[in-house]
């Protein structure tokens, strides 16, 4: 297939003062993470990183004004692939040995997918294309050679532990069942939750190998309980309380939890 280039890889949107939004337009939906830039008063985060198809640092590099560092939710490949641009790079303790040495599936032929992978999404009533992306990065740009890059992480969390931006402080939260390692990001003083995949405005996946359903059923009765005001998810558009809870509702009915 003949990919047209593109004239920019990432979009971005201003959230607020402190809070931008980049994605991947060139991406297919389910797997076009949200990449959030979060500005402290010392330094910076990126929560997520993307593909790692084109340079997330590069075309972020006007947000670079402080030492930033990049924190990974979780392992998934549409999460982690421009992790390795980052001299400080987090991730949950779990997934930190796959990190440093990555060997997930990352494709974007969307018919390379893993069998038990591809029966899922099906399910989930994806539509599942013929490759994953609709444009190339660059002319030289080569699908087959796509891969994720190991990244030793600089710093592993766990349930708990403190990221301190200066005057901005979040928690993190460990929220498995997507993943064993998977996290959020929470800010009491606002509200604020970044819930990386635990939760989103989509079809929820747990049902892969590294899924739990009963770890995935705690972590929605976990989530129900804080006093939310704005969640920032992997996926899809932000929501509020309200929302958040129709989704964890609409989870455990469908569990029947």
């Amino acid at each position: 297939m003949s990919l047209r280039i593109a004239e920019r890889w990432f979009d971005r949107k201003q959230v607020d003062d402190h809070i931008t939004l980049l994605w991947e337009p060139h991406v297919n939906e389910w797997v076009r993470c949200n990449i959030w830039h979060v500005r402290g008063r010392d330094c910076d985060l990126f929560i997520d990183t993307g593909m790692g198809i084109a340079s997330l640092k590069e075309a972020a590099r006007d947000l670079l004004q402080k030492p930033v560092t990049a924190v990974a939710t979780h392992i998934h490949f549409d999460h982690v692939g421009g992790l390795h641009e980052f001299d400080q790079r987090i991730i949950h303790h779990l997934e930190s040995d796959q990190m440093a040495d990555y060997r997930e599936w990352a494709k974007l032929d969307g018919r390379a997918l893993r069998e038990d992978f591809l029966n899922l999404l099906e399910d989930r009533e994806f539509e599942i294309p013929e490759l994953l992306i609709t444009a190339s990065p660059q002319a030289d740009f080569e699908v087959e050679d796509y891969e994720i890059r190991s990244a030793v992480p600089t710093r592993t969390v766990d349930e708990g532990d403190v990221i301190d931006l200066g005057d901005r402080v979040f928690e993190v939260l460990h929220l498995p069942g997507h993943s064993r390692g998977s996290i959020g990001l929470w800010e009491q003083s606002t509200g604020t939750l970044f819930s990386g995949d635990a939760i989103y405005d989509g079809p929820l996946l747990d049902e892969l190998p590294e899924s739990d359903i009963a770890a995935y059923i705690r972590t929605m009765k976990r989530m129900r309980e804080l006093p939310v005001s704005v969640v920032h998810a992997g996926h899809a558009p932000s929501f509020g309380r309200d929302r958040l809870h129709e989704l964890i509702d609409a989870y455990l009915g469908w569990r029947d939890a």
